[in-house]
C-alpha cells in the first residue's frame, strides 16, 4: 500500500487502511472466526491494490514489446512468421551400442 497506494482512488486507500487497522485489531484477541473474517475482508479490499499494479506491469511489458497492443493479440502467432530453421527434419533413432 505504501509503495502502490498513489495508484488507487482515495476511496480504495481509505477501505484498505480501514481493513488493515480491523485486522490488526482482531489478532490482539483470541476469537479465530473474527480474525479469519477481518482477514477475508482485507484480502477483497486489497485486491483493487493488486489488479491496479498487475495492469501497470502488463502495460509496462506491452510497452516495452513494442507498442501496446489490444488484449489477446499479442498471444496470436503471425501468419507472415518464417520459421528459423526450414531445414528441420524430424527423425527416429535407435541407439546401437558396440560389444567388444
Amino acid at each position: 500500500l505504501t509503495e502502490h497506494g498513489d495508484k488507487l482512488e482515495a476511496a480504495e486507500k481509505e477501505a484498505i487502511e480501514t481493513a488493515i487497522k480491523a485486522a490488526e485489531e482482531s489478532i490482539k484477541g483470541e476469537d479465530k472466526a473474527d480474525i479469519e473474517a477481518k482477514t477475508e475482508a482485507l484480502m477483497t479490499a486489497s485486491q483493487k491494490l493488486g489488479e491496479k499494479v498487475y495492469a501497470e506491469s502488463q502495460a509496462a511489458q506491452a510497452a516495452a514489446a513494442g507498442g501496446a497492443a489490444p488484449e489477446g493479440a499479442a498471444e496470436q502467432p503471425q501468419a507472415s512468421a518464417k520459421p528459423a530453421d526450414d531445414n528441420v527434419v524430424d527423425a527416429e533413432f535407435k541407439e546401437v551400442k558396440d560389444s567388444k
